[in-house]
């Protein structure tokens, strides 16, 4: 028996199924309509390359109008044809402020020889669904749009109006679509908070849901560009100052550059929950790391035991892309790498400008921000709404304790932080935290997950 289909026995096995006082024929067709949209959302290409996030937007904007909401409240805007924005009310009794639920329609680039299966297909494969953007974050986005269609269909009135903005540009940056609502249509998108379904969630463990992880806090996103520049000339008649050479010198040196490994609030909280879940020394380590001060050797054994551990617990700086050369025949007269950092929280920018520059002790090696970073307040923990959350996922897995969280990626949450709106980043999708396929080949998500999912966000939405 394969791998991957233990791994998909092992899950569907362990993730219990959904009791409550739902029919079966109302959870079926739920599942079904989430298929659907699913289905509907990976097929649509919606990369920045080739495809369009406007065409995705009009298609689930004639659902939602065709289902009976008011054309006012269904709008489809932005500045840019290729890359527009959804944003969807549903209306409630005006008893609180607006809840802002967020997901984005972008994905970023998948070539067909690069994958088994074809991206741009919604295939379901030893109990997954494989394709761009189930993962990253189609499976997210087309669970709020399920949910909404659902409670809509039932006549339901939240407590105060849900608004779904499903946005562009959130993978390159380009017509990033939150930046311009804020900038352009504000009262289309203010709310007390928002939830922004790309990250956190339940993290299988040990083949079930463990904790679920409600990210407060996110890592500061800000990129470098490393370039050499050299007069060239013809390649017949090298010299020993190659711009390659020195390029690939300085990111030999720069590979040993590590940053020193701290917590804050969210990760120490993050650790002694999860150190519940685990024995021996990694539980020791766990309980060690949320301590405060954490123990030296303690939170050194955890950044080396996953990739995962190791970027929550210090700010990384890696190459993600290569230029160099004009000509296959001339000596190259510039070559350049691109360094992606994501750093703490608390971390200063303007030390890991000296850090890089230590590192790879090279003047002659440029090192420039390719734009200014874009910190933002972490957000309280609401304990109202953590509360909620922990209810309605008892419901759905049993007792799952809900954590706050530091993401050691990026989401669009930080521009609703930095304009004052708190965000939390967290969805339905029980997922195997060292089998996260963003980004990557052969994205996934687990069949079952994705059907709980939308439960979940049902009743959640139901409960807010």
């Amino acid at each position: 028996m394969n791998r991957v289909l233990i791994c998909a026995l092992l899950g569907a096995l362990s993730l219990p199924a959904i009791g409550g006082p739902a029919t079966d024929a109302t959870v079926s067709a739920q599942n079904a309509l989430g298929r659907e949209l699913l289905n509907e959302l990976i097929t649509t290409d919606t990369t920045s390359e080739h495809g369009s996030t406007t065409v995705a937007a009009d298609r689930l904007a004639k659902r939602f109008i065709a289902e009976g909401f008011a054309p006012a409240d269904v709008q489809v805007i932005g500045d840019d044809p290729k890359r527009r924005n959804l944003v969807v009310r549903l209306r409630g009794r005006g008893e609180r402020e607006p809840v802002l639920l967020l997901a984005h329609l972008d994905v970023v680039e998948a070539r067909r020889e690069d994958w088994h299966v074809d991206p741009f297909a919604l295939t379901e494969r030893d109990g997954y669904f494989y394709g761009r953007g189930t993962m990253d974050i189609k499976g997210g986005g087309a669970g709020l749009v399920t949910a909404l269609l659902r409670l809509h269909r039932e006549g339901f009135k939240p407590k105060g109006d849900y608004i779904l903005a499903l946005t562009a540009g959130e993978e390159d940056g380009v017509s990033n679509g939150v930046q311009w609502l804020l900038a352009h249509r504000p009262e289309l998108i203010r709310s007390a908070y928002s939830i922004n379904v790309d990250g956190g969630g339940p993290e299988i463990r040990g083949g079930k849901p463990a904790v679920l992880s409600v990210e407060t806090a996110e890592k500061v996103f800000l990129s470098y560009t490393l370039t050499v520049r050299n007069p060239g000339g013809h390649s017949s008649l090298p010299t020993a100052d190659n711009a390659i050479y020195r390029l690939a010198k300085a990111l030999d040196r720069l590979s040993s550059l590590q940053f020193p490994l701290r917590t804050n609030s969210a990760t120490r909280g993050y650790y002694t929950e999860l150190a519940t879940f685990y024995t021996g020394q990694t539980a020791a380590d766990m309980r060690a790391v949320g301590r405060q001060p954490s123990d030296a050797a303690a939170l050194a054994r955890l950044a080396a035991s996953s990739p995962y551990n190791n970027a929550q617990l210090r700010s990384t700086c890696v190459p993600t892309l290569l230029q160099g050369g004009h000509a296959e025949n001339a000596l190259p007269q510039m070559a350049r790498a691109t360094l992606n950092c994501r750093l703490l929280p608390d971390e200063d920018p303007d030390q890991v400008d000296v850090m890089l520059k230590s590192a790879v002790a090279d003047t002659g090696v440029d090192i420039s921000r390719v734009a200014a970073p874009q910190p933002s307040p972490p957000s309280p923990v609401d304990a109202a709404l953590f509360a909620q959350i922990a209810s309605v996922a008892k419901s759905v897995w049993g007792t799952v304790p809900v954590s706050p969280m530091m993401s050691a990626g990026a989401s669009d949450s930080v521009f609703l932080r930095a304009a004052g709106m708190p965000s939390y980043v967290f969805n339905g999708l029980p997922y195997d935290v060292d089998d996260d396929r963003s980004h990557g080949q052969d994205e996934r998500i687990l069949v079952n997950s994705y059907t709980q999912s939308l439960e979940f966000n049902y009743r959640l939405l139901k409960d807010l």
